[in-house]
């Protein structure tokens, strides 16, 4: 697993496991939710794609799953996008690449 982050999209997308997989996306949201108290306002889940949208302070944020591109987060208004939302994606996605990394290495530790 490694961060990413991306622009192609005209903000900010933090690609936070490229070739992740269901498993992986719950264990995202289960962390999102569980230890940064998130509620997610909006669900979609469409064939390939699943986006599941949340809010975390100010910021309105989107978690991805792609089975092309892996999963993401990135500002909900992808082309309103303001600096401070880009921003907190990078943040965000620095947090969970940690609590990832760490989960990671107590489960191979076990």
């Amino acid at each position: 697993m490694s961060l990413t982050l991306r622009t192609s999209l005209g903000c900010t997308e933090a690609v936070i496991d490229g070739e992740g997989n269901l498993k992986r996306f719950y264990q995202i949201a289960g962390i999102l939710t569980d230890e940064l108290k998130i509620l997610f306002t909006n669900k979609e889940d469409d064939f390939d794609a699943i986006s599941w949208d949340f809010r975390l302070h100010k910021y309105e944020l989107t978690l991805q799953y792609s089975i092309y591109n892996g999963i993401s987060i990135f500002p909900t208004k992808v082309k309103e996008a303001r600096k401070r939302d880009n921003e907190a994606v990078v943040e965000l996605a620095n947090v969970l690449e940690g609590k990832l990394m760490t989960a990671d290495m107590q489960r191979k530790m076990i």
